[in-house]
């Protein structure tokens, strides 16, 4: 009867390692996965942006610093792969950890032009503030983007 325990325990053991090892191994592929479509913002490259879109791959997932591909596009200058993130869907509305979205990403790094795009999304820009409380006009002077914001703000003919 011991044996039969021990066997028993020892089979159950195993199916549960390997069950462990292939989430694990399937959490790493996720992972990676998730890297590649966010290097591919950062980089902007539309073609393997299209690809993952096109595949279902959820365009707003954010990284594990809790940025959107849109956010990283944004930052980084690529505004070609911010035009493609928005015509696919992507929030311009979604906050990271702090508070910030891809406009103000945009504006910390002088993006006028992605700023610009971002600026006319439905985001309620004039009520809102980061977490560290800024609101987004004294976000925009801490960067020395005040000028910038005002444009964005007038009205055109």
């Amino acid at each position: 009867m011991k044996n039969i325990v021990y066997i028993t325990f020892s089979l159950l053991l195993l199916v549960v390692s390997n069950f462990a090892m292939a989430l694990d191994s399937h959490k790493k592929d996720s992972e990676q996965l998730i890297e590649l479509f966010f290097d591919a913002a950062r980089v902007g490259n539309n073609e393997v942006l299209n690809e993952f879109i096109h595949a279902g791959f959820p365009i707003n997932e954010p990284n594990a610093q809790s940025y959107t591909a849109l956010m990283v596009a944004a930052y980084y200058g690529h505004e070609s792969s911010v035009d493609l993130l928005l015509k696919e869907g992507a929030n311009a509305c979604i906050e990271d950890k702090r508070g910030n979205t891809a406009f103000m990403g945009a504006l910390i790094k002088g993006e006028v032009k992605i700023a610009k795009t971002l600026y006319k999304a439905d985001c309620s820009y004039g009520d809102h503030r980061n977490k560290s409380g800024l609101s987004l006009t004294e976000f925009a002077t801490l960067f020395g983007q005040q000028k910038v914001l005002e444009t964005f703000k007038k009205p055109t003919l």
